[in-house]
């Protein structure tokens, strides 16, 4: 592996400085490391279509090393295998399985989305939480997955079709406007939102932080409280609104959440989910609820990661 240095180096200056103004240095190396590592191939057995049991048998004969996900019982760690292997099998062509980071897998877990409910998905593409929404409900309810990108949207449709998804309708528009159209008609919404996808970085692909600046994140934030809007909008009084990044600076995760404590009829709740690489959101000088909130820091196992969870007073 890279040597701290040799990371920090390869990494935007700004985007370093801002880390160890968050994090203490020994914080800082974690996630230096985080962003060096090679991460293992994580997968999520799509319940419409097959089970866990099952796969671990198959896996176990095809000699596939694997590790269970303590946090989640239908998603599974490869020790061995590439996604490119993965891929090669009948049941990823099948849509048995869908390959999934990790900390993807932790926002549609905490909406726990049950069966009958109608569900949003703001900015949907390419559907690996969509998908694992419509499997939460046992294929039981609705769901409305929404994409602003014309490619983005046609993957998703894809991907929905190859998992079985069929309580989910694709619709292609702005993720701002759903709010007023669909105006308090979604018991669940969860807004994954476009973000810096500083949780994403990695030194073996410059791409991933190439185009990352201070100016981005700020030109993001405004978008970021646009969708949060319409997401409020679009929530039944009493729903339960999850708000993700993958990224990690205070700008778009901590300061978001305290901007729509401030101006929507929302509370911040804690999260029932326990995973080891999460900690505790900053709420120093902001709104004291904000730590109900989690970050998940770069590692061999997860990406980086946002999460928070409101419900709609």
């Amino acid at each position: 592996m890279a040597s701290i240095t040799e990371i920090k180096n390869r990494l935007p200056k700004e985007f370093v400085d801002n880390l160890y103004t968050m994090f203490s240095p020994g914080v800082v190396d974690n996630i230096f490391r985080g962003i060096a590592e090679k991460r293992f191939t994580t997968l999520r057995v799509n319940t419409l279509k097959y089970n866990i049991q099952d796969l671990m048998k198959y896996f176990k004969e095809i000699n596939i090393k694997f590790e269970r996900v303590l946090w989640y019982k239908d998603a599974l760690i490869i020790k061995n295998a590439t996604e490119k292997d993965i891929q090669k099998l009948e049941i990823y062509q099948k849509g048995y399985i869908y390959i999934q980071s990790l900390s993807s897998m932790v926002p549609p877990l905490v909406l726990a989305p049950q069966e009958g409910e109608n569900v949003l998905d703001l900015t949907a593409a390419p559907g690996s939480k969509t998908t694992q929404i419509a499997s939460l409900m046992n294929g039981k309810g609705s769901v409305l997955a929404n994409e602003l990108d014309k490619l983005r949207c046609e993957k998703l449709k894809y991907n929905i079709n190859s998992q079985g998804a069929n309580i989910v309708k694709v619709i292609n528009g702005r993720g701002e406007k759903i709010g007023e159209q669909y105006s308090e008609k979604f018991d669940k919404v969860l807004l994954d939102t476009p973000c810096s996808g500083e949780g994403r970085f990695t030194i073996y692909n410059v791409q991933s932080y190439k185009t990352w600046s201070p100016k981005t994140v700020n030109e993001l934030t405004k978008m970021q409280k646009k969708l949060f809007k319409s997401a409020y909008n679009a929530l039944k009084p009493k729903g339960t609104l999850v708000y993700s990044t993958c990224t990690l600076n205070k700008e778009e995760n901590e300061h978001i959440l305290d901007w729509a404590l401030n101006n929507f009829n929302l509370k911040l709740v804690p999260l029932d989910v326990n995973i080891r690489e999460a900690i505790p959101a900053f709420s120093n000088e902001l709104n004291k609820s904000i730590n109900n909130a989690i970050r998940i820091l770069p590692s061999k196992n997860m990406e980086g990661f946002f999460v928070a969870k409101f419900i709609k007073k």
